[in-house]
């Protein structure tokens, strides 16, 4: 590590050369199958997907390039850009950014885990699930990086024991991933996903309804990876941990706080043909509740706190919805579907599976946020062209693009798990591996059994 790091700071061109030689090379071999506008598009993206991937560049820098790059060689016009770095959506993840700046900032977070650990058994087997169901939980509301940055302490200090706590440490790095699909809010691809179906015109999945959609297969993910952790470890118990101070004032309302939002969402989704719903914007109401977290005596935060607001993240936003309009705008959305077209003619729950497989993958060695940008537009023309159902797939392939158990740079938890020192890298490929087939199978039969009646 040492000597990778050496010498990344000896040539600290090397990564921005990298990117520059794969997109030019990326662009001279589609130019053999796509036009010249189109190619210029693929070899930007795969620039920037080389940049995010070896951090060649600091990640807000990467996501505000498509402002520069795609009007210099003619991708997409700058005012058409730009409008992506303001879209809706973006606001309702700076109003969930605010809610978990507030719980961190008054140590709600530490209730939350204390108590949910407390609930299962000491065993090593109980604590593995209580770390992955609290990182899960957790995730939904807070972004998955913060959760697993939080929570990666208790895998530590737990035992001392290196094989459990690396055990541990997976526990919450993958607890974090499969709860972050549980809510819109809990991952930047479900966001992503709600953006593109608001620029394609498709009714959008109501918060509820998407947190009723995934909770079935979000607790198979969480069972199935406690089983496959504990494998191996016996039936050994660990030390209680101690229990907390009561919750100050500030944390009892902020709790009824969050449970005033869960509820006004809860109110505000509707239950066709039974009850329309409140019919209020779901961004405004997660910003308004954001904002509310400023007010004197009734919020925790002040000014000076929004400067942990990972504005990057943001931006990183702003790219991902320009590189799908770009997509969409070139042509060569239309040009990749009519390619996967031969797809179309298997039976539904193989499209599903061969989405699955290709998604989950392909996220190990890349962006989740780039890859599902460039991929949603595709699927969708797909399913426009080939009369599948939108919304499914473009769900699968979402939720795939968050379920990468096998490389550290697949997502933040698990580079935070490596991180941690008490990972290895092939630790991390063995168990996710697994993980990775686990998730396939699991996502497919859902999708055929449990979505497809409700979203067809």
């Amino acid at each position: 590590m040492n000597s990778e790091t050496a010498t990344s700071g000896e040539h600290p061109w090397r990564p921005i050369l990298v990117a520059c030689l794969l997109g030019l090379a990326a662009y001279l071999i589609a130019r053999l199958g796509v036009s010249d506008q189109q190619a210029r598009l693929i070899g930007l993206v795969v620039g920037m997907v080389t940049l995010w991937t070896n951090e060649g560049l600091a990640l807000g820098v990467v996501s505000l390039l498509p402002l520069i790059l795609f009007p210099a060689v003619d991708v997409a016009p700058m005012g058409a850009i730009a409008g992506n770095y303001a879209n809706p959506i973006i606001f309702l993840f700076l109003g969930g950014f605010m809610l978990a700046i507030a719980v961190e900032k008054t140590g709600l977070h530490k209730q939350i885990a204390f108590r949910l650990l407390a609930v299962f058994p000491s065993s090593i087997r109980g604590m593995i699930f209580a770390l992955a169901l609290a990182a899960g939980l957790l995730s939904a509301l807070l972004s998955n990086t913060t959760t697993a940055l939080l929570l990666m302490p208790l895998a530590l200090f737990l035992t001392e024991q290196p094989p459990l706590r690396a055990r541990f440490a997976l526990a919450i790095a993958y607890g974090a991933s499969i709860g972050g699909i549980m809510t819109p809010i809990g991952t930047p691809p479900n966001l992503i996903l709600l953006g593109f179906m608001e620029q394609q015109g498709v009714a959008a999945i109501p918060f509820v309804q998407w947190t009723g959609l995934v909770m079935p297969l979000a607790f198979a993910m969480f069972i199935g990876t406690s089983l496959l952790l504990a494998a191996g470890t016996g039936d050994r118990s660990l030390q209680r941990l101690e229990r907390p101070a009561d919750l100050t004032s500030e944390q009892r309302r902020l709790t009824w706080v969050l449970a005033a939002l869960l509820l006004l969402l809860l109110l505000n989704a509707p239950m066709e043909p039974f009850y329309p719903g409140l019919g209020l914007n779901e961004k405004a109401i997660l910003l308004s509740f954001g904002l509310a977290m400023f007010v004197p005596v009734f919020g925790v935060l002040q000014w000076r706190d929004s400067k942990r607001i990972p504005y990057e993240i943001m931006f990183l936003f702003g790219a991902g919805f320009s590189i799908a309009h770009a997509f969409t705008s070139t042509g060569l959305a239309d040009a990749i579907g009519n390619g996967l077209l031969g797809i179309s003619c298997l039976e539904p729950w193989l499209i599903i599976l061969l989405v699955a497989v290709m998604i989950t993958f392909a996220t190990e060695i890349t962006s989740n946020t780039a890859l599902i940008s460039m991929m949603l537009p595709v699927l969708y023309s797909v399913c426009t062209t080939a009369g599948l159902d939108t919304t499914l797939l473009t769900l699968v392939a979402t939720i795939c693009a968050s379920y990468a158990f096998m490389l550290p740079i697949a997502t933040p938890p698990n580079a935070i798990a490596i991180a941690s020192g008490v990972v290895k890298p092939l630790t991390m490929l063995r168990f996710g591996l697994l993980l990775n087939l686990l998730s396939i199978v699991l996502i497919t039969l859902v999708a055929q059994v449990y979505w497809r009646p409700l979203l067809t």
